[in-house]
C-alpha cells in the first residue's frame, strides 16, 4: 500500500482513538483519558501495521477495481484497525508472561515506569476496545453478528496457541522430546496463523458481502501461509543477517520450539542429540555456537531451501484451484510478500 495509504490509514486512527475516549459508557476523567490516550499510541499504532493495512488492500482487490466510496474505505480501516487492537493486546500481556525487556525498539509497555502491572489490565481494556470500535460502526450492517464471532474465535484461537506454546516451552524441566513437528505445526498454526493471515482476507472477505462459510479453503491456505510464514521466521532468527532484520535472534538461548530444534531433532544421531540437550536453552555464547554447529553440520539451510520451494509450490498449486480470479488475486499477494523475505 503507498504511504498515502497508510497516512489515510493513521487518520483512521486517530479518530477512533478520539471515539474510544468519549465513549458514553465510561464517565472518564481527565486522567483516565490521558492514561488511556498515552497507552493507546504507545502500544497501537507502532509497529509495521501489515495485517491492517492488508484488510484494505484485499478489500479493494475483492471489490474488481471498483473506486470505494470515503465511508467504505473508513469501514475498511476500521476493520484493520481491530486487528491492530487485537495485536496490541496480545502482545501487551505476551511481553508480562515472557518477561520481555523491548517491544518495537523501546521498553515493554509494562516496563515504562508508573506502569507496571497496570499493563494486564490496559490489556483487557485493549481487547474491549474491539467491540466498541465495531459497535460504534457496523452494528447496522447485516454481517455484524459474523463480525463479532470472527474476532471471539480467532480471539480463542489465538489464546489456545499461546497456551499450547507456554505449557511446551516454560513447564517444568527443560524436555527437548516434546519439540515434534505436529506440536510444532500446532502451536503456530493456532498462536500466529490464524490472527495474522487469516483474520485480515476473513474481514475483507466479510465486508464485501461474502459468507466465511463457502471459503474453507481459503482459510487453510491462508493458515498455511501462516505456517510458512512462521518457518521463515525461526530460520532468520538462527541464520538471518541482523542488520537486516533488525535484532539478533535468541531462539536458541530461549528453548524456543523452532523449526529448527524440532527439524534438528528429527535428524540428529545420537551424539547430536545429546549435545543438543545439554546446550539448547543455555544463555553461553560457546553453548549457542555449539547448537549452530549441529545445524550446520546436519544441513538445515538446505533442508529449509527445500521445504521454503515446495511449500511455495503446493500454495500456488491451492491458490490456482480457487474459483474466484479476485480471491487468487488477494491470496497471490499476500504469497508475493513474504516469499523468500530476508526479514
Amino acid at each position: 500500500m503507498a504511504s498515502n495509504g497508510k497516512s489515510r490509514f493513521l487518520q483512521v486512527y486517530n479518530r477512533l482513538k478520539s471515539e474510544l475516549l468519549q465513549d458514553p459508557a465510561f464517565d472518564f476523567t481527565d486522567d483516565s483519558q490521558h492514561w488511556i490516550e498515552r497507552m493507546l499510541d504507545y502500544n497501537v499504532p507502532g509497529g509495521k501495521l501489515n495485517r491492517g493495512l492488508s484488510v484494505i488492500d484485499s478489500y479493494k482487490v475483492l471489490k474488481e477495481g471498483k473506486e470505494l466510496g470515503e465511508h467504505e474505505e473508513f469501514l475498511a480501516c476500521a476493520l484493520g484497525w481491530c486487528i491492530e487492537w487485537l495485536q496490541a493486546y496480545f502482545l501487551v500481556l505476551d511481553d508480562i508472561m515472557d518477561g520481555s525487556h523491548t517491544r518495537r525498539g523501546q521498553p515493554c509497555w509494562f516496563r515504562v515506569p508508573q506502569v507496571g502491572m497496570i499493563a494486564a489490565n490496559d490489556g483487557i481494556l485493549l481487547r474491549n476496545h474491539i467491540p466498541r470500535i465495531l459497535r460504534l460502526h457496523f452494528r447496522d450492517k447485516p454481517y455484524y453478528a459474523d463480525l463479532l464471532d470472527l474476532f471471539n474465535e480467532v480471539e480463542f484461537q489465538t489464546a489456545s496457541g499461546q497456551m499450547l506454546d507456554l505449557i511446551t516451552t516454560h513447564e517444568g524441566a527443560k524436555d527437548l522430546s516434546k519439540y515434534k513437528m505436529p506440536v510444532y505445526k500446532r502451536i503456530v498454526q493456532y498462536k500466529t496463523a490464524y490472527y495474522s493471515f487469516y483474520l485480515p482476507v476473513a474481514c475483507a472477505l466479510i465486508a464485501s458481502g461474502e459468507n466465511l462459510d463457502n471459503f474453507g479453503d481459503v482459510k487453510n491456505i491462508l493458515v498455511g501461509m501462516g505456517t510458512y510464514f512462521q518457518v521463515q521466521d525461526d530460520y532468520l532468527d538462527c541464520f538471518g543477517d541482523p542488520e537486516v532484520i533488525g535484532k539478533i535472534g535468541t531462539d536458541i538461548e530461549d528453548f524456543k520450539c523452532s523449526w529448527l530444534i524440532v527439524q534438528a531433532l528429527q535428524y540428529a544421531e545420537e551424539n547430536q542429540t545429546q549435545i543438543l540437550n545439554e546446550n539448547y536453552g543455555k544463555s553461553d555464547p560457546s553453548c549457542v555456537a555449539k547448537v549452530k554447529a549441529i545445524y550446520n553440520e546436519l544441513q538445515l539451510q538446505k533442508v529449509f531451501a527445500e521445504y521454503e520451494r515446495s511449500s511455495y509450490e503446493q500454495l500456488i498449486a491451492s491458490i490456482e484451484a480457487q474459483p474466484s480470479k479476485a480471491v487468487q488475486e488477494v491470496l497471490k499477494s499476500f504469497l508475493g510478500k513474504i516469499y523468500r523475505r530476508q526479514k
